[in-house]
């Protein structure tokens, strides 16, 4: 177990990080760069408001400061930036992917070309530097009368992403792309209309498939992995569906449609192969390899992989670990995976030497997570509206109906906690199951207001059949 961590970021996924390291046997501090002040609330947590968590050398000159033991990377922009990189050149055990593994996903089109290479099945798709070709093969897709997708290539905050149902819509998507004055992703990847010398991917374009979303998280030594459970994001702004695509709105676990056999299944048939492909291009990923999944009738597909745990999916997934988390991050930095799963009793070594079958164990009950957001999010989010109900300084796990997590907030002079980004805050419930669950959620989240509010009111609320038995998890074939 590492004594002293130090986590990179400040939202509500790293206070749900900080939370639940800084609760495990043998930890002394955790200190969080910046962090905030309600992450700061957390016993043994301390928060650097004065690193700059997109600096590499700012971070490492944090590290040796504290004599961190282990570095925690926890939103994607740092990885871009190359700040495990930087850890790791300095010899410091860093949990997150290098910056060339990171393009796995700060580039939707080499997402797509490593998962080809792996044999991992991923919607048909295509990846466009142009504007003509872009709307030629969106055409192609639309003749098939189930909509597509239009992503920017390069990383969005999760909203990147527009499902359109029609030709008319996709066109206004990608032009939209297109005609932004940002630079395209500089670590894009060709796509099929690309020769040398073109311009660098600015969109991918997939077929649309239908069927419930799954979020399937593996802690990763670059050969081995361990899965985290199960769960279901909620990425829309309103209920049922409705609205634009948001970094996330909601989330809950386990997913009844999802039996452990399955996560096992699609670990072994996606993440592993993930893992060797980047290990053969010379980019073991070591840290959270994130799987969007959508379980089709014949079986899940990859939707998008991100290099970090996911956000709110962290926030439901940690309560129900029945482990230390530390030490699996320390072994993966170590590329000691295998010998930690090994430790708490978990999975069989095959003729290769990797350890297969790995489940984290968990405690028993679900947790179902509610986003509040500001008002004007996802696209301009109003900041500085006074926030009641919440009682800053009081830790998360004193709150006798669930958790909170606070990733947009800040404190006036006067100490009146405000607004301060598009995700306010995450309301945790925890139940026998996930009726009770959300029950809890619902009634934390009705204690806290603030102008503008935005939230759904049903997440977890319907449940698709299942579950999805673990044969339907073997790939049925990759589509280009």
């Amino acid at each position: 177990m590492p004594t002293r961590i130090l986590v990179v970021g400040g939202g509500g996924r790293e206070h749900a990080l900080a939370w639940k390291l800084a609760g495990e046997p043998g930890v002394n501090t955790v200190y969080v760069a910046p962090g905030s002040v309600a992450i700061g609330s957390e016993a043994r947590v301390e928060c650097l408001p004065d690193v700059d968590p997109l600096d590499p050398l700012a971070v490492v000159a944090a590290a040796r400061a504290t004599a961190a033991e282990l570095v925690v990377v926890g939103p994607e922009a740092p990885l871009a930036a190359g700040v495990a990189d930087a850890c790791a050149a300095a010899g410091i055990a860093v949990f997150g992917p290098s910056r060339a593994a990171a393009r796995i996903e700060t580039s939707k089109a080499f997402c797509h070309a490593v998962a080809e290479a792996a044999g991992v099945r991923m919607p048909r798709a295509g990846s466009f530097g142009r504007l003509e070709p872009a709307l030629a093969f969106a055409a192609v897709l639309a003749d098939a009368g189930q909509g597509l997708v239009v992503k920017a290539d390069g990383l969005a905050g999760g909203k990147g992403v527009t499902i359109c149902a029609s030709l008319a819509e996709a066109e206004t998507a990608i032009r939209a792309l297109f005609d932004d004055p940002r630079p395209p992703n500089p670590d894009g990847a060709g796509g099929q209309d690309e020769a040398e010398g073109e311009a660098p991917v600015r969109v991918v374009l997939e077929e649309r498939l239908f069927g419930p979303e799954a979020s399937v998280i593996a802690v990763c030594d670059g050969r081995d992995a361990l899965a985290l459970p199960a769960a279901r994001d909620h990425k829309r702004l309103a209920d049922g569906d409705l609205g634009p695509n948001t970094g996330g709105m909601g989330a809950y676990s386990p997913l009844p449609d999802l039996s452990d056999e399955a996560v096992e299944a699609i670990v072994a048939t996606i993440h592993r192969p993930i893992l060797a492909e980047l290990a053969r291009r010379g980019s073991p990923f070591r840290g959270a390899l994130y799987a969007g999944l959508i379980l089709a009738a014949d079986g899940p597909v990859l939707l998008e992989c991100n290099a970090r745990f996911g956000d709110p999916e962290t926030q439901a997934i940690l309560p129900r670990l029945a482990v230390p988390l530390g030490p699996l991050l320390r072994a993966a930095a170590g590329r000691e995976l295998a010998a930690a799963a090994a430790a708490l009793g978990l999975g069989s070594e095959n003729r290769s030497g990797s350890r297969s079958g790995v489940l984290v164990p968990l405690l028993p009950g679900a947790t179902v997570a509610i986003v509040l957001a500001s008002a004007g999010y996802p696209e301009a989010p109003r900041r500085g509206d006074p926030i009641t109900g919440l009682e800053l300084g009081l830790a998360a796990d004193a709150r006798p109906a669930g958790l909170v997590f606070e990733s947009g907030t800040s404190v006036d002079p006067t100490g009146v906690v405000r607004t301060n980004g598009g995700r306010v805050l995450t309301v945790v419930g925890r139940g026998a199951d996930l009726a009770a669950a959300r029950i809890a959620a619902e009634q934390l989240a009705d204690t806290i207001a603030f102008d503008g509010l935005q939230r759904r009111h049903d997440i977890a609320a319907q449940q698709p059949a299942g579950p999805l038995p673990a044969a339907a998890a073997e790939p049925v074939g990759v589509t280009a």
